[in-house]
């Protein structure tokens, strides 16, 4: 009977914490089966179409891909699909906020909750996988390296000892930093510093993704893709926050919808084939339904 007495008091220290425990989980909104609030959360479907815009991500800089215009207005390839998506899921293709990102911004943007999806051209790897949830893909993807023309770079042994221009944030900028320590790496946060760069000499050779160098050097003579692919063929797709389950199906669902229709291949032919013309196959790069 003593030992009971004694430890009433530490029974009833241990009850208090468990109520206080509870009444914090009660002022964060949580009950029985309830899941962790975050900021995923905020995306759902409900609040999207309560806010009535949707916030993408997007470049403002990497053409014919995501954008500005003559006229200062978002256009490209990944504004094309976007603007259908969200067509789709608002009723009206101009609910959207476009947001300007940079390569490696784009993660956090996502985040910090200051964008609903990443439509930035953004290629799926396992390292971005841990921290946001892709969609299917809806194009195929490698690396390669442009160079001028009259000193072309072909082989990647061409580039020991020797300074390539990447951008910080994208997959050239991991592979070569994994792959090739040999190499001098200098390093831009933006695509259009990158590109003066090179073609102001400040590097042999710029690393990007080639859907971007193909079309680059399309429209810039005196340069060309000497590299065109080079590590794994990877995928790009739309990403959202980590655990926005709900909108991440619904994309899903969209894509495997737009592919029935050859929606891909309809934003391929509008925003890609006017400055590819017939140096790329279409097939190489588009993925329709999310299928490979």
């Amino acid at each position: 009977m003593k030992k009971l007495f004694k430890s009433f008091p530490a029974l009833i220290q241990a009850l208090a914490l468990a109520l206080g425990l509870l009444a914090g989980a009660s002022g964060l909104g949580l009950a029985a089966g309830d899941e962790t609030p975050g900021p995923a959360g905020k995306s759902s479907i409900a609040d999207l179409k309560s806010r009535g815009k949707v916030r993408i991500a997007v470049y403002a800089d990497k053409q014919p891909f995501g954008y500005l215009d003559e006229s200062g207005a978002n256009a490209g390839f990944d504004i094309v699909l976007a603007k259908r998506i969200v067509k789709d899921l608002l009723g009206d293709e101009n609910a959207v906020e476009w947001v300007q990102v940079e390569p490696a911004t784009r993660v956090d943007y996502l985040e910090s909750d200051k964008v609903d999806i990443v439509f930035a051209n953004f290629t799926v790897t396992a390292a971005r996988k841990e921290r946001v949830d892709f969609a299917l893909p809806y194009m195929k993807v490698a690396l390669g390296v442009v160079s001028p023309e009259n000193a072309p770079i072909k082989e990647v042994s061409q580039l020991k000892g020797k300074k390539l221009i990447v951008i910080k944030g994208t997959t050239a900028e991991t592979y070569f930093s994994d792959k090739h320590p040999e190499i001098d790496l200098v390093k831009f946060d933006e695509i259009s510093e990158a590109v003066q760069a090179f073609k102001d000499g400040r590097g042999v050779g710029l690393a990007q993704d080639n859907t971007f160098l193909f079309a680059w050097a399309a429209t810039n003579p005196g340069y060309v893709v000497g590299i065109p692919s080079l590590g794994n063929l990877d995928t790009i797709a739309p990403a959202v926050r980590k655990g926005n389950t709900e909108l991440l199906n619904w994309l899903n669902d969209e894509l495997k919808a737009l592919g029935k229709e050859k929606f891909v291949r309809q934003a391929y032919d509008k925003a890609l084939a006017p400055v590819y013309g017939h140096s790329v196959n279409p097939g190489d790069l588009v993925v329709e339904g999310g299928k490979l």
